[in-house]
C-alpha cells in the first residue's frame, strides 16, 4: 500500500529525493505530493522552478493548500517546457480565441434564427410574389438594424415562442455591431 509516496515498509525515495539522488527522511515535503512512481511530475517542476525554491513555497504554505499549489506549478511547469516564452498564458490565450469564435458563430446563428422567424412570420400572401431569403451577415447596417426593430415588435406581440425555444434580445445593445473589439 502507498502512503504519502512511499511503500509500507520499504522506505523508497519520493520522486523529489530520487531525482536529487538525496535520502528521502520521513518528514519529507515533497514525498506527499511527487510519488516515486511519477518521475516526470518533479522533473518538470525542478526544471523550471528549481528545487530550493519549491521546497520554500510548499513550507510556507499550510497543508491543506499544498496540494493545489503543487498541482499549479506542475501544470505551469509543463506548459512551460511546451511553450518557454508563453506558459500557460499562451495556453490561455488560445482558449480565450477559441471562445471569442465561437462566440461569434453563436451570434452569426442567432441573428440567422430571428431573420428565419422573420420570414416566416411576414410571409406574404400567395398573390405576391416571394423574394430568396438574404443571409443575415450578407445584409447592410441599415437594413439588419431594421430587420432586428421589427423581429423585436413581432416577437415581442407573440404570445408563444416559435420552434419552441425563446430568444433573449439584448433591447439596449440593439443597434450596435456584433463585431466590438
Amino acid at each position: 500500500m502507498k502512503e504519502g509516496g512511499r511503500k509500507q515498509g520499504a522506505m523508497s525515495p519520493c520522486a523529489a529525493c530520487k531525482l536529487l539522488r538525496r535520502r528521502c527522511s520521513r518528514d519529507c515535503v515533497f514525498a506527499p505530493y511527487f510519488p516515486a512512481d511519477e518521475p516526470q511530475k518533479f522533473g518538470s517542476v525542478h526544471k523550471v522552478f528549481g528545487a530550493s525554491n519549491v521546497n520554500k513555497m510548499l513550507q510556507e504554505l499550510p497543508e491543506h493548500q499544498r496540494s493545489d499549489a503543487v498541482s499549479s506549478m506542475v501544470y505551469e511547469a509543463n506548459a512551460r517546457v511546451r511553450d518557454p516564452v508563453y506558459g500557460c498564458v499562451g495556453a490561455i490565450s488560445s482558449l480565450q480565441q477559441q471562445v471569442d469564435v465561437l462566440q461569434t458563430q453563436l451570434a452569426l446563428a442567432q441573428a440567422e434564427v430571428v431573420h428565419m422567424r422573420m420570414r416566416q412570420l411576414s410571409t406574404p400572401s400567395s398573390d405576391q410574389q416571394q423574394q430568396p431569403p438574404v443571409p443575415p451577415h450578407e445584409a447592410s447596417n441599415s437594413s439588419s438594424e431594421n430587420m432586428y426593430q421589427s423581429s423585436n415588435r413581432l416577437l415581442s406581440s407573440q404570445t408563444k415562442s416559435l420552434f419552441g425555444m425563446d430568444m433573449v434580445v439584448d433591447q439596449a445593445n440593439m443597434g450596435q455591431s456584433l463585431w466590438s473589439y
